[in-house]
């Protein structure tokens, strides 16, 4: 192309009206959409995770018992009293932390703990249990972990609230700590137990 041809090209690029299309703000309006539910998914807590159990019975299971313990975990077990399903596995490191505070719920006989022992060596399981103390009034071993996946658990430890009937009241996830027992899971337990008498 010469320059004078080259020239003549500019001059009419240069006199036709240039056509602005919406499109060329769409990138943005993507990118400060996305940057909006990333913000307000910082802003919550993955704790308070709302769970689609509450209210609704207990799944359906049965487990055996944990190696050298008696008594195992059902449905059947949960709907005659207000108790704790508390999900731990001697593998889980923040199961450790939270353990003293179940043995004084066991030692203080507010409400029976049970436990599922989720996807454990039985062996470790009970070496666990002998070696920091066993709080809980039955436990069901959950080797293939089925039981933890119809109660929707996210990972150990998760403790359940439930409440006489059989239907669960509460979804606790991660450690139970002093405040968590004293501010949330405690009064809920008290009214509860003031329900069903």
């Amino acid at each position: 192309m010469t320059v004078q041809a080259r020239d003549v090209a500019d001059t009419i690029a240069m006199r036709l009206p240039r056509v602005r299309s919406p499109l060329r703000f769409l990138p943005l309006l993507v990118f400060a959409g996305i940057g909006v539910f990333l913000a307000i998914g910082l802003t919550l807590d993955p704790r308070h995770v709302p769970s689609p159990l509450i209210g609704k019975p207990v799944p359906v299971f049965s487990r055996p018992p944990v190696q050298g313990r008696s008594l195992g975990l059902t449905t059947r077990d949960l709907d005659r009293e207000v108790s704790l399903v508390n999900v731990f596995a001697s593998w889980c490191v923040t199961c450790r932390d939270e353990h003293p505070l179940l043995m004084q719920i066991h030692r203080e006989a507010i409400v029976p703990v049970h436990g599922l022992n989720y996807k454990d060596q039985p062996a470790d399981a009970v070496r666990w249990l002998d070696e920091t103390g066993d709080p809980y009034a039955r436990t069901g071993a959950d080797l293939d972990g089925r039981v933890a996946i119809d109660w929707r658990v996210y990972g150990v430890p998760e403790t359940f609230v439930i409440g006489r009937g059989g239907r669960i009241a509460y979804e606790h996830i991660g450690p139970i700590t002093p405040t968590i027992w004293k501010l949330t899971l405690l009064p809920l337990i008290h009214t509860l137990q003031e329900r069903s008498t």
